[in-house]
């Protein structure tokens, strides 16, 4: 199902989000992309960074795959990812693409000393799809953990705020980040975890990103 220009989720251990446009494509927007996610914060003085992990476009690199990679507070467990362009009307050069990454086994343990929960996420996918008449992302997760009280269905830029017990806020969960810019393209981001200033964290954290524009 299909919502234009919003999106849909199941419950926290099995979320999903769906979205669409239509139009002319922005020069800004990528034909087509999609990455695991990637990491850049500081905490007791220490700057972890990861850079997106498997990055693919649908002009090169189409594919990638990136293995494990663990650094203080954070880990992507590794996973792939595919940017495809698919003609379907040779004689006239139609084309379509599909963008999509799938990860596995991530985990945030940067709130566990400052009180918070450790966020472990089993799977992931983020995919997005273009044609000549417009686009549509979509995004899935399972064995969310150290996150509860999402609503169903999740909306677009949801924020969820993650506290230790007694209220303080550690960070920011933002869920299924959606920019459209009114002409078909859309760029889709799963999950950004910004960290407050009671984690004895600067930065952010992001789980599974794809973006593409209508084909020419």
């Amino acid at each position: 199902m299909i919502i234009k220009r919003t999106a849909l989720a199941a419950a926290a251990l099995a979320a999903t989000g769906l979205l669409a446009a239509a139009g002319t494509a922005a020069a800004d927007t990528p034909a087509g992309v999609a990455d695991l996610g990637n990491a850049n914060f500081t905490k007791a003085g220490a700057t972890i960074s990861i850079p997106a992990q498997a990055p693919c476009a649908v002009e090169g690199p189409t594919s990638a795959t990136a293995p494990l990679v663990s650094k203080p507070g954070v880990t992507f467990g590794g996973g792939t990812s595919s940017c495809t362009t698919e003609v379907t009307d040779p004689g006239n050069d139609v084309t379509t693409t599909t963008s999509t990454a799938t990860g596995n086994n991530f985990e945030l343990s940067a709130l566990v000393s400052a009180g918070g929960k450790r966020i472990r996420i089993s799977s992931y996918t983020v995919t997005c799809k273009a044609t000549q008449t417009g686009t549509d992302a979509n995004w899935t997760l399972s064995g969310l953990t150290g996150i509860t009280g999402l609503p169903s269905p999740i909306p677009a830029n949801y924020t969820k705020p993650l506290t230790k017990s007694d209220g303080t806020l550690l960070a920011n969960a933002v869920f299924n980040i959606q920019t459209l810019p009114g002409d078909g393209s859309m760029t889709l981001t799963m999950l950004r975890i910004d960290f407050a200033p009671a984690s004895g964290a600067t930065g952010s954290v992001t789980v599974g990103h794809t973006a593409c524009s209508p084909t020419p």
